[in-house]
């Protein structure tokens, strides 16, 4: 069965992460040994873990942040949470930015999914929507093209045209939001090449030195900028094979990295 390329990529996310995490903490171990080689401890506790982010995080990580809105008292409440990748669902012939602008959308908390308002000591109706308040030096976009549908009781791919800019700013930053108007340059694409979510074959595309390369298994070819359009999807809801963008991946023009 094929692996899937979006659980690979936090797969190996996290497990650099973890990796950095355990050679610091192994450092700060040695460091903290007294001459006898025991570990120096404060009233019988073990050494602190360490915990500050590392350069993962710094390159990766973003956070977004919900805020919703009590439709009774009116009061606002939010919430963040890091990402290393936003998951955004594909339409018809649309765009990544309309994608990203659908993401935001207001969404109504009513019936049985209410808010509890803290405010209120009740649940009540109110309106929610997610905001980017830090944007990440580089920002991996996941495309959802793999849905259930019931009528089939099978995840099917969906090969809906959307178009990647080589050039993207995010208009739904929060109004705390830190460098709002980072532009970002696309930098690579992941691209998936079949009917399915359990079958097909992922091939990238790389932007290294001004030029586009095409990595597929051990082919590597130089392509024109023009040849990404190739992989924006099919512009019929016929189910075919397709070779169509899965994860983006653009560079802030301020990153360092």
């Amino acid at each position: 069965m094929q692996q899937d390329a979006h659980e690979f990529l936090n797969f190996l996310i996290n497990h650099i992460n973890e990796i950095i995490l355990a050679e610091r903490n192994q450092s700060t171990l040695k460091v903290q040994k007294n001459t006898s080689g025991e570990n120096v401890q404060c009233n019988g506790t073990l050494p602190q873990q360490n915990t500050e982010p590392t350069w993962v995080h710094e390159i990766f990580q973003g956070t977004l942040t919900s805020e919703t809105r009590c439709l009774n008292c009116e009061t606002v409440s939010s919430k963040d949470e890091h990402f290393f990748d936003l998951q955004v669902d594909v339409g018809q012939n649309t765009s990544i930015t309309h994608c990203l602008k659908c993401f935001s959308d207001t969404e109504t908390l009513c019936n049985d999914n209410k808010f509890k308002c803290d405010n209120c000591s009740s649940y009540q109706e109110a309106q929610k929507r997610m905001r980017v308040k830090k944007l990440p030096l580089i920002l991996a976009l996941h495309l959802k093209r793999f849905k259930y549908m019931e009528q089939y009781n099978r995840h099917i791919k969906v090969s809906h045209r959307v178009v990647f800019p080589l050039e993207l700013r995010l208009f739904n930053t929060s109004d705390d939001a830190v460098n709002p108007d980072r532009l970002y340059d696309l930098v690579a694409v992941v691209v998936h090449c079949g009917s399915g979510p359990n079958r097909g074959h992922y091939i990238s595309i790389v932007k290294s030195h001004g030029f586009w390369l095409l990595f597929d298994d051990d082919m590597v070819d130089k392509i024109d900028a023009s040849a990404i359009e190739d992989f924006y999807g099919l512009t019929s809801d016929i189910q075919k094979s397709s070779e169509t963008g899965y994860i983006l991946f653009y560079q802030s023009r301020d990153a360092s990295c």
